[in-house]
């Protein structure tokens, strides 16, 4: 049998970003914590950095639900969101100047809701991020097929990464950059970090017309409506 392909050395050293919410809606949603990290080439965290908020907003008991904090928490240790929110988006752009790509599991929810949340408290948001790594959009665009949930407890499970405490921002950042880690040495991803992330673009906006289709035919959607599938971050 052929040996694992190598992994490429723009995923030698890689940001990992990841928040946990109020809610699903990255419109009108908000933070509540945060973490951005740097992972070596063995998929150990070198960097790190987690942020807990005060989102303004009551926190739903769904929400607690998946990630343990509760309204009275946020508003007692969590600093005010704009802050945070001010601080995560300076640190990714900080990876991205120096040309560190990050990898975030379904990265157009945390991108995109980031990016609500600066227009909300008159931030710059980051402007078409790049290079960014979605280990989702991968796994589906080289194993189409294989059934089950693409979660990322889940996908981690798959493909062997270790992620205890699923829901921390931390645990599902460093386990998404090891998954990304984990499908470079599985399969043969493009060859250059701009070639990655074009991609994506496409991949990701092809998920979404086949998801939408599928919805359509069990009438999870009306016929005239239609996901996002832009990518990294959503139009919407």
């Amino acid at each position: 049998m052929p040996a694992d392909p190598a992994l490429p050395t723009w995923l030698t050293r890689v940001g990992v970003f990841d928040l946990e919410t109020t809610g699903v809606d990255v419109e009108s949603d908000r933070v509540v914590t945060a973490h951005v990290g740097v992972l070596d080439a063995n998929g150990r965290e070198i960097a790190a950095r987690d942020w807990l908020a005060d989102p303004g907003i009551p926190i739903p008991d769904g929400a607690t639900a998946v990630h343990g904090i509760t309204t009275e928490q946020a508003r007692r240790a969590g600093r005010p969101v704009r802050e945070v929110v001010a601080e995560v988006t300076a640190a990714l752009r900080s990876l991205l100047d120096q040309g560190v790509p990050i990898v975030a599991y379904n990265a157009s929810y945390d991108f995109s809701l980031l990016a609500h949340e600066c227009v909300r408290h008159g931030i710059p948001p980051l402007v078409s991020p790049s290079p960014i790594i979605d280990p989702l959009v991968i796994d589906k665009a080289y194993d189409r097929y294989r059934r089950g949930k693409r979660t990322l407890e889940v996908v981690a499970a798959h493909y062997a990464v270790p992620l205890e405490g699923a829901h921390d921002a931390s645990a599902d950042a460093v386990a998404a950059g090891r998954v990304a880690q984990a499908l470079a040495r599985q399969f043969r991803l493009p060859q250059t970090l701009s070639e990655l992330h074009t991609r994506q673009i496409g991949w990701a906006r092809s998920q979404a017309e086949s998801l939408t289709e599928y919805f359509i035919s069990v009438g999870r959607l009306d016929p005239e409506d239609a996901l996002d599938g832009t990518w990294p971050v959503r139009n919407s």
